[in-house]
């Protein structure tokens, strides 16, 4: 199939006279993932669009701030006019006010990276970040991240709180995306089921390096008034650190954070 054939394609499931808009919302995503530039042939073919929509729709975003050429010739790359997008969007989130002076407080009283997420569709976003306030590790999440639930504390959470058919519907929809990104990642659907169990059981999860060597992750879930998990927290730090502090000495402090924030959003008992 030609470009052109392709673009028509695309374009019938979608409201009329918005093909500019959906473009132009997609080359922002795929440019979202190349921080360094992407150049316009590659991002084309990500696209399935011809070369010259995609500089057209590049030139319609740039004259807006959004977009500007990358220094390798010929590419292209968000702008930091997103971040105050984001920020502001962030900001407009009632739980982000909520949640953000109990998460301060964890920060301080454990001197670990604190976490804060929200589950959108098979992701788990990171909305809120506190960078450790003793040692050196930085981890490499960043506000506004998509998660995988399958290798993430905070993800798993979601799965063992979610509806009970979710997890075989995500494995099967998720192949391509379930990969071993370490020797501990959990790639087996019946291995995920018996943690999920363990999950619910102690009302807590962990990322065991299973997302990245040298660093763990605890993680709670947050409760709304109607018992539903939409938010979750976690607390990052290097394994080493874990075992030296131990997993106890954090959960305590991390539940009870959780707990404060379920109440704020309605949760008694």
């Amino acid at each position: 199939m030609s470009d052109k054939e392709s673009d028509v394609t695309k374009e019938k499931d979608r409201p009329a006279g918005s093909q500019s808009l959906f473009r132009g919302l997609q080359l922002i995503e795929i440019l979202s993932n190349y921080p360094n530039g992407c150049p316009l042939a590659h991002l084309s073919e990500l696209a399935e669009l011809n070369k010259s929509t995609v500089h057209r729709l590049l030139q319609g975003l740039q004259s807006c701030g959004y977009v500007t050429p990358a220094p390798a010739a010929g590419s292209y790359r968000l702008t930091t006019k997103f971040i105050s997008v984001g920020q502001k969007a962030l900001s407009s989130l009632n739980i982000i006010h909520v949640a953000a002076p109990h998460l301060e407080t964890l920060n301080i009283v454990t001197g670990e990276t604190v976490n804060f997420s929200s589950r959108e569709d098979d992701h788990a976003i990171l909305i809120y970040k506190l960078e450790p306030t003793t040692g050196m590790l930085r981890t490499r999440a960043y506000i506004g991240q998509h998660m995988p639930l399958y290798c993430s504390a905070m993800g798993k959470i979601y799965m063992a709180f979610g509806h009970p058919e979710y997890v075989e519907q995500y494995w099967e929809s998720h192949q391509q995306e379930i990969q071993p990104l370490t020797r501990n990642t959990i790639t087996s659907v019946e291995q995920m089921y018996q943690e999920l169990e363990q999950i619910r059981e102690q009302k807590m999860a962990m990322d065991r390096e299973e997302n990245e060597l040298g660093v763990s992750c605890i993680a709670v879930p947050v409760f709304d008034i109607h018992h539903r998990v939409s938010y979750s927290i976690s607390i990052s730090l290097s394994t080493a650190k874990l075992r030296q502090v131990g997993e106890k000495k954090l959960l305590k402090p991390l539940q009870e954070t959780a707990a404060a924030i379920s109440r704020e959003l309605g949760l008694n008992g």
